[in-house]
């Protein structure tokens, strides 16, 4: 005699050699089994998630109708579970049963195919954190300054703003691809490029950019910056090569602005907006060093030569006009006579008595 306690939070399955024969009820059950063929499982229903190897063969009698809740989930179907208000888990295709006498249970059922791969919900950022997410769902997130492109079996769907997103797994092949929208340099450094008369130098530019358009950067492309590094290099080089090396060095501003205008014009397919692109170093060779060294030296020689020049004809001229105008005025050169007898007697013990007229000449006679 085989004797079974069923607990009033309990469910008793009775199987028989093996064959599901029936649910059994609270209660105490005899069974007579000689030859030990029966089998009585209790299983609780305060935790309500039925899981058991024959699910499929007790669903089918028909048991379980009135007592629980049967999910029999397609390919495409997911099934959101909430036990006494508060979220579970989520649910992959297969079949699944829940009690319902102790708990309360609420099911979901939501299509998961190629027009739904996105995961939409209310109660998104509880269900993405549940501890059964991850077998669905593939989160991503889409950082501040960046944009989410999205591609799903390799076409492109959509753009998306910073944010968290979800998709659900096995359904398609889905990409989520982040892009920075910030500004960012780029360095093009240890450019030798020779000049339209035959000089070899070294450049150092430099460009700072930012994307415009996420899709055309990852679609025209594989790597974005190396496309950019690429224009700018042929830019640089067809312009200051079809310069001499004298009106280059007279005019880099006129020249950066139009390797600027040059490069914004190639680099708008490929989704990327300019902001600025400036030449940093100019590196000359060393005997083009030395010699440019001594030109400024000559040119500065000269220049020194020639203010030495217009001082000296001014001073002369000075003179000149001041003769004349002594000449033309005999008080003022008598004031003028005056004026360096003083100077004289300064220097020297003579005291000078003007009198009768024609004194002061044959003073100055004496001196």
């Amino acid at each position: 005699m085989l004797t079974k306690k069923i607990r009033k939070y309990e469910v008793g399955l009775h199987f028989r050699d093996g064959e599901f024969r029936g649910l059994l009820d609270a209660g105490r059950h005899w069974f007579f089994d000689p030859l030990r063929k029966v089998q009585v499982e209790a299983v609780s229903q305060r935790s309500p998630w039925l899981v058991h190897e024959k699910l499929d063969v007790i669903v089918k009698t028909g048991v379980l109708k009135d007592r629980a809740i049967v999910l029999d989930l397609k390919d495409n179907q997911r099934a959101l579970v909430w036990i006494d208000g508060r979220f579970s888990h989520i649910l992959p295709p297969g079949l699944y049963a829940y009690w319902t006498a102790f708990r309360d249970v609420v099911v979901q059922v939501v299509e998961a195919d190629a027009q739904n791969i996105r995961f939409k919900h209310k109660d998104y950022q509880v269900i993405v954190r549940s501890a059964m997410a991850d077998r669905v769902l593939d989160a991503v997130a889409v950082e501040q300054g960046q944009v989410g492109v999205l591609f799903q079996d390799g076409n492109y769907v959509e753009t998306l703003p910073p944010g968290k997103y979800a998709f659900w797994k096995n359904v398609a092949k889905v990409a989520l691809v982040p892009v920075d929208l910030r500004e960012a340099m780029l360095d093009i450094g240890g450019q030798e490029i020779m000049t339209a008369d035959k000089v070899t130098l070294r450049l150092n530019a430099v460009v700072t950019f930012r994307v415009t358009d996420a899709h055309k950067a990852l679609s025209t492309t594989d790597d974005v910056r190396q496309a950019l590094y690429r224009e700018s290099q042929l830019a640089l080089r067809a312009i200051v090569g079809s310069r001499e090396l004298d009106h280059f060095l007279a005019d880099k501003d006129t020249v950066a602005k139009e390797l600027e205008t040059t490069v914004r014009q190639r680099v708008t397919a490929l989704g990327l907006e300019i902001v600025s692109l400036g030449i940093r170093d100019v590196i000359l060779p060393g005997e083009m060093k030395d010699l440019m060294n001594k030109v400024t030296e000559a040119k500065k020689a000269a220049e020194a030569n020639l203010i030495s020049r217009r001082e000296e004809t001014a001073a002369m001229r000075s003179q000149v006009n001041t003769a004349k105008l002594l000449e033309g005025n005999p008080t003022l050169m008598r004031l003028r006579e005056l004026e360096v007898l003083e100077k004289v007697a300064v220097n020297s013990k003579l005291n000078v008595l003007l009198g009768e007229k024609g004194l002061a000449e044959r003073v100055v006679n004496l001196l």
